[in-house]
């Protein structure tokens, strides 16, 4: 049994919608996309499989719809609103950006349902109306003002990914989520209104709130929290020229002993004379307060002394290497992955992360990523491929000949 069987979730396309409506159908619900005649528009957006083209091969359209299900509607016809009304009949959820709100959800007489609305800023807000893109949105929201590097000369980075999607789809299903479980105790349904604007601006860690509460602005730093005064680098080149982040420094007195047993396995205590500051840190009672970094001398330079051991460490040692020993050790760290390297790892296949999932009409089986958690109880099931455009377009003919 998966988290959600038995819910059905009709999702009208729209350009915040896909990410929301995939995760509800990898936790098991029946996802219903609804699309215009044409298809929805990011079935014409690149990159599409195999090199070429068409509203079948999107790449962006596989990564968002795998496991939907697909019917087309007229929108704005009496025939189409008529089959989008008798199909909403059936859900339990609906996902949509704000015009279908307007259009259609007033004239829905079902109080258990529950309507998610998606919109850049938010169904009343004064900016409603005006176009968006992913890079105005992260820009706007917060996100590409804290990630870049400690050279400032270079401009601030936009995470890859159309992550703007990404984050109004997690904040679309934990909406759905709370809204279901609501439904579960009292039967009523309600209205979800997620400001995908504010949804990017809360992923912005302390950037936001350090401007608003203290009037300090927080500076990009290079592979760690952006912050109003600067922290050390934790990103070393390593043996093999891939990159690794040397992560959260020690804090208990066994923990600094431990980092002094690996600089002498690896034959490198001689290299770095502020060991001594380790063993003083070791032979302590109490752990190391890192909140009195740059405040209390001893604690500053036990601190440093710590960040350059897993510096050198960490330069001696292929990055994969680095961050098994770091893991096996007990010190939290990792190697830097690109996402190809990242989804071919022994771990993510571990976890079951790679999911095969069939292209009849191609002729091939592709691998997908799969969901980022293991539930015990309700596992993720297997997944269909992305649908064809109107591909289920029955369901309309069989909502349509049962009289609802």
């Amino acid at each position: 049994m998966n988290a959600l069987q038995g819910i059905r979730v009709v999702e009208i396309s729209d350009q915040f919608t896909a990410v929301g409506g995939r995760l509800l159908a990898e936790l098991g619900a029946d996802v219903v996309v609804v699309e215009p005649p044409g298809g929805a528009a990011d079935r014409a957006r690149p990159p599409f499989a195999g090199g070429g083209s068409g509203s079948d091969s999107s790449l962006r359209w596989w990564s968002g719809n795998v496991g939907k299900r697909s019917v087309t509607v007229e929108f704005g016809s009496g025939e189409g609103t008529n089959a989008l009304r008798r199909l909403i009949a059936t859900a339990d959820v609906v996902i949509s950006g704000a015009g279908a709100v307007k259009d259609i959800r007033a004239a829905t007489n079902h109080p258990a349902l529950i309507w998610v609305a998606v919109s850049p800023f938010g169904l009343d807000s004064v900016r409603a109306d005006h176009p968006v893109t992913d890079l105005t949105m992260l820009a706007g929201g917060g996100p590409v003002w804290n990630c870049g590097y400690d050279d400032h000369s270079l401009p601030p980075i936009r995470g890859a990914g159309e992550q703007s999607a990404n984050i109004a789809g997690l904040y679309c299903a934990i909406g759905a989520l709370v809204a279901l479980a609501h439904r579960d105790q009292t039967g009523e349904g309600q209205l979800v209104d997620v400001n995908v604007n504010a949804a990017c601006n809360v992923t912005s860690e302390q950037t936001t709130y350090h401007w608003l509460v203290n009037n300090e602005t927080c500076v990009r730093q290079t592979g760690r929290h952006a912050y109003f005064t600067p922290s050390q680098p934790t990103q070393v080149r390593c043996a093999d020229g891939a990159y690794a982040t040397t992560g959260v420094l020690p804090r208990k007195p066994s923990e600094y002993a431990d980092l002094l047993a690996w600089l002498v396995d690896l034959e490198l205590i001689d290299e770095l004379p502020e060991s001594v500051f380790l063993e003083l840190a070791a032979s302590r009672e109490a752990p190391v307060d890192i909140a009195l970094i740059g405040a209390d001398d001893e604690t500053t330079a036990i601190l440093t002394a710590a960040r350059d051991a897993m510096r050198l460490i960490a330069s001696r040692l292929p990055a994969k290497e680095y961050f098994l020993e770091s893991q096996r050790r007990g010190f939290p760290a990792g190697a830097v992955l690109s996402p190809d390297e990242a989804f071919e790892d022994e771990h993510i296949a571990a976890r079951g992360f790679r999911v095969p999932v069939r292209h009849e009409e191609l002729g091939e089986t592709f691998e997908y990523p799969g969901v980022p958690y293991v539930f015990s109880a309700t596992p993720a099931g297997p997944r269909s491929r992305p649908p064809l455009l109107g591909e289920h377009n029955d369901l309309l003919d069989e909502l349509s000949g049962d009289g609802r």
